[in-house]
């Protein structure tokens, strides 16, 4: 059976949620598909709507500086287990092996931990690629991804206000003052794609608020891949 909500039991776990507004992103709820029960309401779209009307809420998400360099000069992009079942993480070091992928621009870096200390809760960032004005945190997500469209822009600008922007910029050796964005990086024909399809207002504008433009990914064959 599918969880059902009203509007008001939902708005309830948000505000609960927001106490705790740097893991608010992988609250279970960013995740649900459907409607309320009683205002027939998309799920994704309420919460979208919350956050546009709470954006100051997002100022407390906490910023860690991490000591050790974000970037590691091991790079290669090899993964150490091709038959490895973390998608993700394949797909990431193929584009990475790639070297630019359209309209994101030159492949930087990919899984750049967050965290500074063991303790600290916070993921990594899947891929940063620079066009040559904007470093983009990449928030890459698998072909078969059941993660909302609403998830994957939360994610990743979690992440924006999580880094240390000035040293990742050092770190990176792109100039001081380098505009930094976060982007979903989904794939076309993707149930984050068809989301971006649909008539949902709210979420779109959310979107649109935090400047995090999805792009999408099409597969061109030996590991290769175009972006739109």
């Amino acid at each position: 059976m599918p969880i059902v909500y009203t509007k008001g039991a939902l708005l309830q776990k948000i505000e609960q949620a927001a106490q705790d507004i740097s893991n608010f992103y992988q609250q279970d709820f960013v995740n649900y598909r459907g409607r309320t029960s009683d205002t027939s309401e998309l799920y994704t779209e309420l919460v979208a709507e919350w956050c546009t009307g709470h954006l100051s809420a997002f100022d407390e998400i906490t910023r860690i500086t991490r000591e050790a360099p974000y970037r590691s000069a091991a790079r290669d992009g090899i993964p150490p287990n091709p038959n490895s079942n973390r998608t993700e993480e394949l797909i990431a070091m193929a584009l990475y092996r790639q070297g630019t992928i359209p309209v994101a621009g030159k492949v930087l870096d990919y899984q750049t931990p967050l965290k500074n200390k063991r303790t600290d809760r916070a993921g990594k960032i899947d891929l940063l690629a620079y066009d040559g004005v904007v470093l983009r945190i990449l928030e890459l997500k698998e072909p078969d991804s059941l993660e909302t469209m609403l998830r994957c822009i939360l994610e990743g600008f979690t992440y924006l206000r999580t880094v240390d922007q000035k040293k990742l910029l050092e770190d990176l050796a792109l100039p001081d003052g380098t505009k930094v964005a976060a982007c979903p990086l989904v794939f076309q024909g993707s149930q984050q794609y068809q989301e971006m399809q649909e008539d949902q207002p709210r979420l779109k504008r959310l979107a649109a608020l935090l400047d995090s433009h999805p792009l999408y990914l099409s597969p061109l064959g030996n590991n290769r891949y175009d972006v739109r």
